[in-house]
């Protein structure tokens, strides 16, 4: 998973970094309010960390923008130094979904975020799953379509799988290349190009169909699909 931390404290923000990590998730930390719903507004996250108290805004403040620019499905926790009933009431109504008080207790952090996690990301432990026409078998790294079995390498089963797994949300390229390389893997931006062409060829995901896979210039990729009632 890939986490934005807002936090101008830099020791605080580094113990974060540090926990997330410890957990086998990537995150990004941001000094400035403005600096993270710039790079919110081009590149993907699966949960955001705000700190309240930042030099330039608060993190109610950008849990509200989120809310209003991005929808209602990513995950936001809110830490800081206050406790009061009334700041937590106030955080939570901003549109954040859990409020943690510093300091921050390693093991109770740790749990906050995998279970924000796990409930806006349930993973599925089935060996074969079924999207629409399409079937997806991990065991082979098989896409079971129509009466065709495309087998696939396991790079372009797993960026399948990952599209197929999240109709309608626009990944961005970097997101895309940290979930199926690595965070630290050197991949040039036409090796990601090469893979989503192959699956539109091989999976015919292109306009028309039930799902296609669409290109948003200068942004990432996106799955759309028309029984998830986004029109591609």
């Amino acid at each position: 998973m890939r986490i934005a931390i807002l936090e101008d404290d830099p020791q605080q923000l580094h113990m974060m970094e540090q926990m997330v990590h410890s957990m086998g998730h990537t995150c990004v930390g941001y000094p400035t309010g403005a600096q993270l719903t710039k790079d919110l507004r081009r590149e993907s996250f699966d949960l955001l960390i705000l700190d309240w108290e930042l030099p330039d805004t608060s993190g109610p403040e950008v849990a509200t923008w989120t809310r209003q620019e991005l929808g209602p499905d990513l995950p936001i926790l809110i830490v800081t130094l206050r406790s009061e009933e009334t700041d937590i009431v106030h955080g939570l109504h901003s549109g954040a979904d859990d409020f943690m008080s510093k300091p921050l207790r390693v093991a109770e952090f740790k749990a906050r975020v995998a279970a924000l996690l796990r409930r806006a990301y349930p993973a599925s432990t089935e060996e074969v799953q079924q999207f629409g026409p399409y079937r997806l078998d991990r065991t082979t790294l098989t896409v079971h379509f129509g009466e065709e079995a495309i087998a696939l390498t396991h790079r372009e089963f797993s960026l399948a799988l990952l599209l197929f797994q999240n109709p309608g949300r626009l990944m961005s390229r970097d997101y895309l290349r940290e979930a199926i390389w690595g965070q630290n893997a050197e991949v040039l931006s036409r090796t990601l190009d090469t893979h989503i062409s192959r699956l539109r060829q091989q999976l015919q995901l292109r306009p028309g169909a039930q799902y296609a896979i669409t290109a948003v210039y200068g942004l990432g990729y996106r799955l759309d699909s028309q029984t998830e009632g986004v029109t591609v």
